[in-house]
């Protein structure tokens, strides 16, 4: 008994004597239940969230969630992520997905950069029909030093991000403004009604002579 509580004491004592670092290895650091599908103003290239681009049609999906480790674990998984009907397709048209995480990190000169970290994984991490946008994606991750509010992708074979994390609901499309009233055509002004020429004046009878 004596001998248990020892050893107790002396695997606590070794862990205060860890580095903080070492101790906070594998940590949570970010976990979330809700993703959004790329869509309106982030399509493309036009607006990428730091630097990394949209895809080129809107992506929607049933559920997404997943958490990422101080340690570079990473697990995501997204069921029904698909190019809806509306867009054309109704389907996930993509031989599979990657994941990616972003941090707001610092380079050797000091300056603030956004550094993305992308898994390696192929099409063994889809679940069932690919068209089907079911997948589960898990690998561990070289993360930046330091990786300040780290976000997580979910992307393409080539690196397009179709879901982001920490959305309550799918991305609204930009309402649409309204086009101006036409103007109404003046109306055509009436032509003044011409004058009438006033009737001639009948000659003055002539006066008889007197006889």
């Amino acid at each position: 008994m004596k001998t248990s509580i020892l050893a107790i004491c002396c695997a606590a004592s070794m862990a205060l004597l860890l580095p903080s670092s070492a101790r906070a290895a594998g940590a949570p650091m970010l976990g979330f239940e809700t993703m959004a599908g790329v869509s309106g103003v982030f399509l493309g290239a036009t607006n990428p969230i730091r630097n990394v681009n949209g895809g080129g049609a809107p992506w929607v999906l049933t559920s997404g969630h997943g958490e990422l480790r101080s340690d570079g674990n990473l697990q995501v998984q997204v069921e029904g992520l698909i190019i809806p009907e509306s867009a054309g397709r109704g389907f996930n048209p993509a031989a599979f997905f990657r994941a990616a995480v972003s941090c707001i990190s610092v380079d050797a000169a000091g300056n603030q950069i956004f550094h993305t970290v992308y898994t390696e994984n192929g099409a063994e991490v889809m679940e069932g029909d690919p068209m089907d946008g079911n997948a589960t994606i898990a690998a561990k991750l070289i993360l930046p030093n330091p990786c300040i509010a780290p976000i997580v992708f979910v992307t393409s074979p080539t690196g397009s991000w179709f879901a982001v994390s920490g959305a309550a609901k799918g991305m609204v499309e930009p309402m649409e403004v309204a086009e101006p009233a036409e103007m109404a055509e003046p109306a055509e002004m009436v032509e003044p009604a011409e004058m009438v020429e006033p009737a001639e004046m009948a000659e003055p009878m002539e006066m008889a002579e007197a006889e």
